[in-house]
């Protein structure tokens, strides 16, 4: 490995000495453009289809992509009727699928043995790669296997996709609907979202570790400074202290901390992985291969020097202790010297350890707890659970003795896949016991009862919490007294001002039938109806108590539409309302009603502060445009806010029928208010305008269909 490494350092040295990384090299974009861009929207450039010659792709652009690959897992039964329903009878690419079965392994009934079968005949008989129950999981897989190789953009219909940023691949979540479309066309739809910038620097403090720095930011950076954002992660000298394995954990769990993707840049540390990769996997291996090895060591793609962020956040590194996040929640992180006796929680029993997951059960994470554990034993009463993220990293802990030296200090071996992680299989915790994991969520009944409690920290501090029976950390399991400090972690986040695209031009040059496919309107007029609500989640949208009845008609979806929320707005809704909320709209479940009952009500457009990504994909996937203006919800809060005594008529109420006119320019990014609103704005006609994002061709395709669906449908 250190002589691959070293080849490796010594090639992208020549590359930089050669002036190889200039911007203008890079390696098969799909359509060249000088403008600056970041990262993301560089390697977004490569897999969008349908630009017009020379068009840049910026944040907020709607665009139609093609990935390198599309992950699926034990949901693959379910896109598969998605995709026989749509009427598909091939696949587009059948090298672009790849089929991973990771979740429910441990689940030996004849119901999910049936289901493993169908789905592995399934692929073998339309040529689709598959890894059946047992070879680890599909994250992992996905990595090992060079199905997200550096610079390729590969999406998975699972959250954690974010995981393949770790060796500087764009890896982003989709729903089934996406995932048969992909099957069927190759293709789908994306919104590139705003890309914030963290730079790390410094280096970490000795037993810190990657997943310390995740925990952290997610625990103390935790009013949604990321939420929907792309992050790439910067800083020379502390990216460079950090191993594959590391970025690997940290992107991961970016989707925790509300980020849609988390990509680190390529350098020596990437160079050398995919060096180890070559020599495990042998020359002839289709996708991890010596001239591609050499084609991303000669052609870097960098961001451009003035490239925009829509924030930066900056983090030292030198000031990250071992943290631990909970109970519950990633949104609460302490240091691990708070669980001690004095410390701000105090001593904290621990009843079940966990290392396993795609998180922090890689070869690494195996090595650095075996080497806290071995010759020891597991605190009496602990129960301890391991599992490697796949069958090739058991193996490898196997021949370094690590994997017997957990077991021999007491550890219950699972198989490589999720298990108590998603709450499946032995180990789940059970009322009031106290789990400490080197997993991902720690979400109130996630990983068993939901009045037990939950943490999460690095692998160091799961295996020295089980051997104490405490929350604790090696450095305090080993000398308490000359323990690390704890150290404040030192953050700042510098918001940028909002870079405006040039408007699409109009009259003068090209019109605004240029830039829309037949069918789809340029601009949309409607009454403004005001939901002053964060966090409606799709319970509050379309009740629990229709979700799974398949008797629904559209007239009685339009009936309960909001019914939780507002028992009156569907008598109140009109056709072609503009439905403006707050923040988050459409948190919750994935339920794909929340969004088709609006539009069986009349809603043609919804405008919120924030919007749930799950919920901006169903919306669209079924012709339901959704746009972001916060500052349209801040106006209209200030304006509406109730005064002293509630009697001025303009107290809050849960929908807001305004009786102002507004018009949405999709071409131009414009939102404006054109008629009614002078009587309630400082008493003048005056218009407001505000600017969302443009609608493209790939969003347009979607509604003049009625869905991703129907799209696909015309197209097989």
């Amino acid at each position: 490995m250190g002589g691959a490494g070293a080849g490796a350092a010594r090639r992208l040295r020549l590359v930089r000495a050669s002036g190889l990384a200039s911007l203008a090299r890079t390696t098969a974009t799909a359509t060249t453009t000088t403008t600056p861009q970041n990262l993301i929207e560089r390697i977004v450039q490569r897999y969008a289809v349908g630009l017009a010659p020379g068009q840049a792709i910026a944040q907020g652009d709607f665009v139609s992509i093609s990935p390198e690959h599309v992950m699926t897992h034990d949901n693959t039964a379910a896109v598969i009727s998605k995709f026989k329903s749509i009427g598909a009878k091939r696949f587009h690419r059948p090298t672009q699928p790849v089929f991973t079965l990771d979740h429910d392994v441990q689940n030996k009934s004849e119901k999910n043995l049936e289901k493993y079968r169908t789905i592995e005949s399934f692929g073998k008989a339309n040529g689709i790669d598959f890894y059946p129950a047992g070879r680890g999981i599909g994250h992992q897989i996905v990595v090992e296997e060079g199905y997200a190789f550096p610079y390729t953009m590969t999406v998975a219909s699972d959250s954690h996709s974010n995981m393949y940023g770790g060796i500087g691949a764009l890896g982003t979540p989709i729903v089934r609907t996406d995932a048969a479309a992909i099957w069927a066309t190759g293709q789908t739809w994306w919104q590139v979202p705003p890309v914030a910038k963290v730079e790390l620097l410094g280096k970490l403090p000795k037993g810190s570790s990657g997943k310390d720095i995740i925990v952290a930011l997610c625990g103390l950076l935790n009013k949604d400074e990321v939420l929907n954002h792309a992050v790439e992660f910067t800083g020379a000298d502390g990216i460079r202290s950090l191993s594959v394995d590391e970025r690997l954990t940290i992107a991961n769990m970016t989707t925790e901390w509300g980020a849609l993707a988390g990509v680190f840049p390529v350098d020596e540390q990437t160079l050398s992985f995919l060096e180890g990769r070559l020599k495990r996997l042998g020359p002839n291996h289709s996708r991890i291969h010596r001239a591609r090895i050499d084609d991303l060591a000669a052609n870097p793609i960098v961001p451009h020097p003035d490239a925009y962020y829509s924030k930066v956040i900056q983090l030292d590194l030198s000031r990250i202790s071992p943290h631990v996040s909970g109970p519950n929640s990633v949104k609460v992180a302490r240091p691990v010297h708070d669980f001690q006796s004095g410390g701000a929680v105090g001593v904290t029993k621990v009843d079940k350890a966990y290392l396993l997951s795609c998180t922090n059960s890689r070869a690494s994470d195996l090595r650095e707890a075996a080497a806290i554990i071995r010759g020891k034993k597991i605190a009496e009463g602990v129960e301890f659970y391991v599992a490697a993220a796949s069958s090739e990293v058991q193996r490898d802990a196997e021949v370094a003795g690590d994997w017997q030296a957990l077991l021999d200090a007491g550890a219950t071996p699972l198989p490589a896949g999720c298990g108590p992680c998603i709450g499946l299989g032995v180990g789940l915790l059970k009322d009031n016991e106290v789990g400490i994991s080197a997993t991902n969520r720690n979400f109130k009944g996630r990983m068993g009862s939901r009045s037990a409690y939950a943490y999460l920290a690095s692998p160091a501090v799961v295996a020295a919490s089980a051997l104490a029976g405490k929350i604790t950390s090696p450095d305090l399991l080993a000398s308490p007294s000359g323990a690390l400090a704890a150290l404040t972690p030192s953050f700042t986040v510098h918001t940028v001002e909002k870079r405006q695209k040039a408007p699409a031009p109009t009259a003068s040059g090209s019109s605004d039938a240029d830039a829309t496919i037949p069918g789809f309107p340029a601009r949309h007029r409607g009454e403004l109806v005001f939901c002053d609500a964060d966090n409606l989640d799709t319970d509050g949208i379309y009740p629990g108590s229709h979700t799974y009845r398949e008797d629904v008609s559209k007239e009685e979806m339009a009936q309960v539409a909001m019914k939780n929320y507002d028992p009156t707005f569907s008598a109140n809704a009109k056709l072609n309302d503009v439905l403006v909320s707050g923040f988050n709209f459409g948190t919750g479940s994935s339920r794909e009603q929340a969004a088709t009952c609006l539009l069986h009500a009349g809603v043609r457009l919804i405008v919120v502060g924030s919007l749930s990504e799950t919920y901006k994909r169903n919306a669209i996937n079924n012709g339901l445009l959704c746009l972001e203006c916060p500052d349209l919800v801040a106006d209209l809060r200030a304006l509406f806010a109730a005064d002293a005594d509630g009697a001025d008529g303009k107290k809050k109420l849960p929908t807001r029928r305004t009786g102002w006119t507004v018009e949405v320019d999709f071409v131009r990014g414009a939102f404006e208010i054109v008629a009614g609103a002078g009587a309630a704005a400082d008493g003048g006609a005056v218009k407001k305008s505000y600017a969302v994002p443009v609608v493209g061709k790939a969003a347009q395709e979607l509604v003049v269909a009625g869905g991703l669906e129907a799209w696909v449908k015309q197209r097989i």
